[in-house]
């Protein structure tokens, strides 16, 4: 998956606003959630043509919530004061579910970071987007 890849699929709709907040941590984190999917899906196959029961045990290395708080806690550093705000508040939204496999914690981190993806998408900052978006497999991709 590259730039032009996002450029495209992004480019067919009309995405405005992003900058002033008007959409919510949580539809920014339902994006991202996509987005995040598409990148470790792909990064997958890419990697290995096994069954899709392996490929799908492998992708939950990168998409279950702890995973994701981890990522987000390595990336902290990395991130602008207007990323870490995206985070902030995907982190403090209130979702109304936690997945049962997630302490509270974990999934509250886990959506801050679907959101900052979902920001990066939707604004389309196709560059800084796939900057953390490698930098957030690296550690888990090295360990597999």
């Amino acid at each position: 998956m590259n730039e032009n890849f996002l450029q495209t699929l992004a480019g067919e709709f009309n995405f405005s606003g992003i900058e002033e907040g008007r959409y919510s941590p949580l539809l920014l984190a339902y994006m991202g959630d996509a987005v995040y999917e598409l990148y470790v899906r792909t990064l997958i196959v890419s990697e290995e043509n096994a069954p899709v029961h392996r490929l799908h045990k492998r992708s939950t290395d990168f998409v279950k919530a702890k995973a994701q708080s981890d990522i987000i806690h390595r990336l902290m550093d990395s991130l602008s004061p207007e990323e870490l705000d995206i985070v902030r508040r995907g982190r403090n939204a209130k979702s109304g579910t936690i997945p049962k496999n997630a302490n509270v914690t974990e999934y509250k981190y886990a959506t801050g970071f679907e959101s900052l993806i979902g920001y990066l998408y939707l604004k389309k900052d196709y560059s800084r987007l796939m900057r953390i978006l490698k930098m957030s497999v690296s550690e888990i991709k090295n360990q597999g």
